[in-house]
Protein backbone atom coordinates (compact mmCIF):
# COMPACT_ATOMS: atom_id res chain seq x y z
CA UNK A 1 0.00 0.00 0.00
CA UNK A 2 2.68 2.43 1.14
CA UNK A 3 4.32 1.15 -2.56
CA UNK A 4 1.55 1.85 -4.47
CA UNK A 5 0.76 5.63 -2.60
CA UNK A 6 4.98 6.84 -3.32
CA UNK A 7 4.37 5.52 -6.97
CA UNK A 8 1.00 7.81 -6.96
CA UNK A 9 2.87 9.90 -6.03
CA UNK A 10 5.91 10.24 -7.99
CA UNK A 11 3.72 9.91 -10.82
CA UNK A 12 1.63 12.92 -9.78
CA UNK A 13 4.35 15.26 -9.30
CA UNK A 14 6.01 14.11 -12.69
CA UNK A 15 2.84 14.59 -14.47
CA UNK A 16 2.59 18.18 -12.75
CA UNK A 17 6.10 18.94 -13.15
CA UNK A 18 6.14 17.95 -17.12
CA UNK A 19 2.98 19.99 -17.29
CA UNK A 20 4.40 23.09 -15.75
CA UNK A 21 7.50 22.66 -17.84
CA UNK A 22 5.61 22.51 -20.54
CA UNK A 23 4.11 25.47 -19.83
CA UNK A 24 6.80 27.87 -19.14
CA UNK A 25 8.37 26.91 -22.60
CA UNK A 26 4.94 27.51 -24.07
CA UNK A 27 5.97 30.14 -26.80
CA UNK A 28 9.88 30.50 -27.92
CA UNK A 29 11.18 32.80 -30.07
CA UNK A 30 14.36 34.25 -31.46
CA UNK A 31 16.10 37.47 -33.42
CA UNK A 32 18.88 37.74 -35.96
CA UNK A 33 20.24 40.73 -33.89
CA UNK A 34 23.15 41.11 -37.08
CA UNK A 35 19.95 41.51 -39.52
CA UNK A 36 18.24 42.88 -36.73
CA UNK A 37 21.18 46.12 -36.39
CA UNK A 38 21.19 46.38 -40.04
CA UNK A 39 17.99 46.67 -41.57
CA UNK A 40 17.20 49.32 -38.64
CA UNK A 41 16.52 52.76 -40.24
CA UNK A 42 17.82 54.23 -36.72
CA UNK A 43 21.45 52.14 -37.61
CA UNK A 44 21.38 53.62 -41.27
CA UNK A 45 20.95 56.96 -40.65
CA UNK A 46 23.64 56.18 -37.22
CA UNK A 47 25.74 54.91 -39.92
CA UNK A 48 25.91 57.85 -42.10
CA UNK A 49 26.35 60.20 -39.48
CA UNK A 50 29.47 58.74 -38.02
CA UNK A 51 30.77 58.33 -41.55
CA UNK A 52 30.66 61.85 -42.89
CA UNK A 53 32.44 62.59 -38.77
CA UNK A 54 34.93 59.96 -39.92
CA UNK A 55 35.43 61.61 -43.32
CA UNK A 56 35.44 65.16 -41.76
CA UNK A 57 38.14 64.01 -39.63
CA UNK A 58 40.35 61.97 -42.25
CA UNK A 59 40.50 65.48 -43.94
CA UNK A 60 41.41 67.21 -41.62
CA UNK A 61 43.86 65.03 -40.50
CA UNK A 62 45.49 64.46 -43.92
CA UNK A 63 45.54 68.40 -43.97
CA UNK A 64 47.51 68.18 -40.57
CA UNK A 65 50.08 65.29 -42.08
CA UNK A 66 50.21 67.77 -45.37
CA UNK A 67 51.79 70.36 -43.38
CA UNK A 68 53.88 68.52 -41.08
CA UNK A 69 55.90 67.21 -44.20
CA UNK A 70 55.83 70.29 -46.04
CA UNK A 71 57.27 71.66 -42.66
CA UNK A 72 59.84 68.98 -42.65
CA UNK A 73 60.65 69.58 -46.15
CA UNK A 74 61.55 73.30 -45.64
CA UNK A 75 63.55 72.28 -42.44
CA UNK A 76 65.75 70.11 -44.37
CA UNK A 77 66.36 72.21 -46.68
CA UNK A 78 67.59 75.02 -43.84
CA UNK A 79 71.93 74.69 -42.84
CA UNK A 80 72.70 72.52 -39.67
CA UNK A 81 72.48 75.72 -36.78
CA UNK A 82 69.11 77.08 -38.20
CA UNK A 83 67.51 73.41 -38.22
CA UNK A 84 68.64 72.69 -35.04
CA UNK A 85 66.84 75.95 -33.46
CA UNK A 86 63.76 74.49 -35.70
CA UNK A 87 63.53 70.90 -34.99
CA UNK A 88 61.85 71.75 -31.33
CA UNK A 89 59.29 73.55 -33.16
CA UNK A 90 59.12 70.61 -35.39
CA UNK A 91 58.84 68.03 -32.61
CA UNK A 92 55.60 70.19 -30.90
CA UNK A 93 53.82 70.27 -34.16
CA UNK A 94 54.55 66.28 -34.01
CA UNK A 95 53.23 66.10 -30.84
CA UNK A 96 50.21 67.86 -30.95
CA UNK A 97 49.22 66.02 -34.05
CA UNK A 98 49.80 63.28 -32.30
CA UNK A 99 47.89 64.48 -29.34
CA UNK A 100 44.84 65.09 -31.98
CA UNK A 101 44.67 62.50 -33.84
CA UNK A 102 44.20 60.43 -30.46
CA UNK A 103 41.97 62.29 -29.15
CA UNK A 104 39.98 62.19 -32.40
CA UNK A 105 39.83 58.73 -32.37
CA UNK A 106 38.63 58.49 -28.86
CA UNK A 107 35.87 60.91 -29.57
CA UNK A 108 34.68 58.85 -32.57
CA UNK A 109 35.12 55.17 -30.81
CA UNK A 110 33.17 56.52 -27.86
CA UNK A 111 30.31 58.13 -29.77
CA UNK A 112 29.82 54.51 -32.13
CA UNK A 113 29.68 52.67 -28.47
CA UNK A 114 27.22 55.14 -27.46
CA UNK A 115 25.04 54.54 -30.73
CA UNK A 116 25.66 51.13 -30.50
CA UNK A 117 24.62 50.82 -26.82
CA UNK A 118 21.07 52.85 -27.12
CA UNK A 119 20.32 50.97 -30.98
CA UNK A 120 20.75 47.47 -28.66
CA UNK A 121 18.38 48.96 -26.20
CA UNK A 122 16.00 49.89 -28.79
CA UNK A 123 16.19 46.18 -30.10
CA UNK A 124 15.81 44.91 -26.26
CA UNK A 125 12.76 47.13 -25.85
CA UNK A 126 10.77 46.24 -29.19
CA UNK A 127 11.49 42.69 -28.48
CA UNK A 128 9.62 42.99 -25.26
CA UNK A 129 7.16 44.90 -26.50
CA UNK A 130 6.25 42.29 -29.10
CA UNK A 131 7.23 39.51 -26.64
CA UNK A 132 4.32 40.11 -24.24
CA UNK A 133 2.02 41.02 -26.80
CA UNK A 134 2.28 37.95 -28.45
CA UNK A 135 2.92 35.95 -25.53
CA UNK A 136 6.28 35.50 -25.65
CA UNK A 137 8.06 33.37 -22.46
CA UNK A 138 11.65 33.08 -23.95
CA UNK A 139 13.34 35.15 -26.72
CA UNK A 140 16.59 33.85 -27.52
CA UNK A 141 19.57 35.87 -29.37
CA UNK A 142 19.96 33.46 -32.90
CA UNK A 143 23.73 33.55 -32.38
CA UNK A 144 23.42 31.26 -29.02
CA UNK A 145 21.21 28.94 -31.02
CA UNK A 146 23.27 25.74 -32.67
CA UNK A 147 19.48 24.73 -34.37
CA UNK A 148 16.03 26.49 -34.77
CA UNK A 149 13.51 26.49 -37.19
CA UNK A 150 12.63 29.44 -38.85
CA UNK A 151 9.22 29.31 -37.50
CA UNK A 152 10.45 30.58 -34.28
CA UNK A 153 12.00 33.86 -35.65
CA UNK A 154 10.67 37.12 -34.95
CA UNK A 155 13.13 38.94 -36.33
CA UNK A 156 11.06 40.66 -39.07
CA UNK A 157 8.61 41.67 -36.53
CA UNK A 158 10.89 43.65 -34.47
CA UNK A 159 12.18 45.36 -37.35
CA UNK A 160 8.99 46.76 -38.05
CA UNK A 161 7.97 47.66 -34.77
CA UNK A 162 11.39 49.19 -34.95
CA UNK A 163 11.35 51.22 -37.87
CA UNK A 164 7.82 52.38 -37.05
CA UNK A 165 8.87 54.33 -34.38
CA UNK A 166 7.26 52.43 -31.64
CA UNK A 167 10.19 50.87 -29.90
Amino acid sequence: MKKTAVVLMGLFLSLFLIKGVAQAAEKIGYIDLSRAFGEYSKTKSYDKTLSEKEKTYTDERDKKVADLKAFQDKLNLLNDKERDAKKTELQNKLKAFQDYDRQKQADLRKEQEERMKELLGDIQEAVKKYAEKEGFTLVLNDRVLVYQTKNMDITSQVIEILNKGGK
